[in-house]
């Protein structure tokens, strides 16, 4: 089994066409592409009939759904009032997915809030443990939740933080935002050199099976020195934006691993998602 690819959400030439996402995963098997990423990022807003369609539209064309959570949860709010609440958003991510048939579920990890990076993934660690006890309670525990990787520095979520989230329990996978790496790196998370040994972590932590069907995001993202991640850019644009994709695609290739690639360029993500594949697939043997 190889890597699959495909876009967060819809993308301009998609929507210059459609009005529904319900049309998304029939046009996106049409490019070639394997999986779409649904956006429920500002709130869970879906109802059960639609989800449903999109999810049977997904198995029709063979296309592997995953589901992005809203993004003001917080794992690392010690106040158990923005804990219920996180909770909540979760369990609604679940049930859409499970009405979609998504396997995954993409989740943030936090803001420090002033605290030191160990005090909030303390706090993170513990607030997960209550978040997959909830999940499993509303009978979700089949579904996988991806904590991912954070751009900005004065979030939770580094690599390291990410992984040791996901020892809390086998069903967790590591969402790992390359562009958000790099940016939260000021650049440094970048080339053949760093990309081999992000890889090779991530296997020496979860083992070689888990690491190999990790979960990412990845575009080109411009950064600022003091704050780290600032916006999403295009494959086009050529004004020297990283993380690079060619050295990734080699390492990844190299190892024979089955990873699911969502690309967020702004805007272009499906077209930029098969310029990924293209490259990926001229490294395999």
């Amino acid at each position: 089994m190889s890597a699959r690819f495909g876009p967060a959400g819809n993308s301009e030439s998609f929507s210059q066409k459609y009005k529904s996402s319900l049309e998304a995963p029939g046009w996106i098997a049409s490019l070639g592409l394997g999986c779409y990423e649904y956006q429920c990022g500002k709130g869970v807003h879906v109802g059960e009939e639609t989800a449903r369609k999109l999810g049977q539209r997904a198995r029709e064309a063979g296309i592997a759904l995953s589901l992005h959570a809203p993004y003001f949860i917080n794992l690392a709010n010690p106040d158990p009032e923005s804990l219920q609440k996180t909770i909540g958003y979760i369990l609604s991510s679940c049930r859409v997915s499970d009405w979609m048939g998504a396997q995954r579920i993409v989740i943030h990890s936090g803001a420090l809030m002033k605290r030191t990076r160990r005090e909030a993934l303390d706090i993170a660690r513990k607030s997960l443990h209550a978040v997959l006890e909830a999940c499993d309670g509303a009978g979700f525990g089949h579904l996988t939740l991806c904590p991912e990787t954070m751009g900005k520095i004065n979030q939770l979520g580094d690599l390291e933080e990410v992984l040791e989230l996901c020892t809390l329990d086998e069903r967790l996978i590591p969402c790992v935002d390359f562009g958000h790496l790099y940016a939260r790196s000021l650049g440094a998370e970048d080339g053949q050199e760093a990309f081999d040994r992000m890889l090779r972590r991530m296997e020496e932590v979860l083992g070689a099976d888990r690491a190999g069907r990790f979960h990412s995001h990845f575009s080109h993202i411009e950064f600022t020195p003091k704050g780290g991640e600032k916006c999403h850019r295009t494959f086009a644009d050529d004004s020297g934006y990283g993380p690079q994709w060619e050295p990734l695609a080699r390492e990844v290739a190299r190892r024979g691993w089955s990873p699911t690639f969502i690309c967020e360029s702004a805007g272009t993500q499906a077209e930029d998602a098969l310029e990924m594949q293209r490259i990926y697939q001229s490294y395999l043997v």
